[in-house]
């Protein structure tokens, strides 16, 4: 197979505001058809990277390029992009009609085909009986949906999505999720997407470019920016983790042995350099961990006394303090035949090895 085409090519991007930098020489490569989401806590310049490549904020160095062509500095309109806001951005006194006809007018498309290309994008967002009603008349879900229909009628290259599902309340916004999930999967749309809420990116995207301080911190797959995550500020955004500390012991090249306080030791895969005396950081999952009355089979095995345990519905969270004073947190399905803890009670605490991930 032939490699995917770059849809998307942004170089060494840098955006300064005075004295700070919202922007740190930014590097990535977004192909066809793909869903990547700029992911980060506020103020980390996930936005004003989006920004940047639709032609609304000029950058102060670098480049950025759509469909080989060099556009840094070309006008938002010359660019062939499409944006979709958290306010939906509609005309409140045009019909949903001329709300998604009103870009392809603007390019002064043929009479027949808008009509045609209305219908069609109505369609695609599951609404084709609303073209006559005002937005006023529509929920919020539905004017989002209408504000994905006027992006997606005149076909651009790109599609840029700045928290499209933060006024959404919970249900709406899952609901959302999928629908713009399902949107891209059918159309192969290449779509750039902002976002603070980490599970809606584990949900949408193909990757995840996740952002700290102006900078990418890691990019990837989601099941691997959740199970490998490479330091310590992406495996605590990303979901829950327990983050541990200890020494390395032993090293070979396939395994490292990490000694914790009562003479611990903690096996994990040797993914990094490391060397002997070292103090390192590890994160394990919740639901990787177990725990049990009497120690069982695990590679990792630590005793703790229960904290506190919660049931949250679904899943049942146990926090137990091991030796040196850290709160590990063990979390599993509820059932009503598992066995329950109580604060106080002495257990054992065991995960795998595999489960294990050390942080640069």
């Amino acid at each position: 197979m032939s490699p995917s085409k770059s849809k998307l090519k942004i170089s060494a991007l840098r955006k300064t505001y005075g004295s700070v930098t919202a922007v740190d020489a930014v590097d990535l490569n977004v192909t066809e058809g793909e869903f990547v989401t700029l992911l980060g806590p506020s103020g980390s310049g996930k936005t004003t990277l989006l920004m940047m490549v639709a032609g609304l904020t000029w950058p102060d160095s670098g480049e950025v390029w759509i469909d080989d062509r060099l556009c840094t500095y070309l006008s938002s309109h010359k660019r062939d992009i499409g944006m979709v806001f958290q306010n939906y951005a509609l005309f409140p006194h045009l019909t949903v009609y001329e709300n998604i006809a009103f870009p392809l007018r603007m390019r002064r498309a043929p009479e027949a085909d808008i009509g045609n290309k209305v219908r069609l994008a109505l369609e695609r967002v599951q609404l084709p009986e609303v073209g006559n009603r005002l937005p006023s008349a529509l929920s919020g879900g539905q004017q989002q949906r209408i504000a994905l229909a006027r992006c997606i009628v005149y076909e651009p290259s790109i599609i840029l999505m700045d928290e499209p599902l933060g006024a959404l309340d919970k249900k709406l916004r899952e609901q959302m999720q999928l629908e713009i999930k399902g949107l891209h999967e059918q159309l192969g749309i290449t779509v750039l997407y902002v976002t603070h809420d980490q599970e809606e990116a584990m949900v949408m995207s193909d990757r995840i470019c996740l952002f700290n301080d102006g900078a990418i911190e890691q990019v990837g797959p989601p099941a691997e920016m959740y199970f490998a995550p490479r330091t310590q500020f992406a495996a605590a955004f990303l979901g829950e983790s327990n983050i541990i500390s200890g020494q390395v012991k032993r090293r070979n090249d396939e395994m490292v042995e990490i000694g914790l306080p009562g003479d611990v030791m903690v096996k994990a895969p040797a993914r990094i350099p490391l060397t002997e005396g070292q103090q390192v950081q590890f994160m394990v999952r919740p639901e990787s961990v177990s725990v049990t009355g009497e120690r069982n089979n695990t590679d990792n095995a630590v005793t703790g006394i229960v904290k506190d345990v919660i049931m949250t519905g679904g899943a049942t969270k146990c926090f137990i303090q091991m030796e040196d004073g850290t709160l590990v947190s063990a979390s599993r399905l509820t059932t009503r035949s598992r066995q329950s803890f109580q604060s106080g009670d002495t257990v054992w605490l065991g995960w795998s090895s595999e489960d294990t991930v050390i942080l640069e």
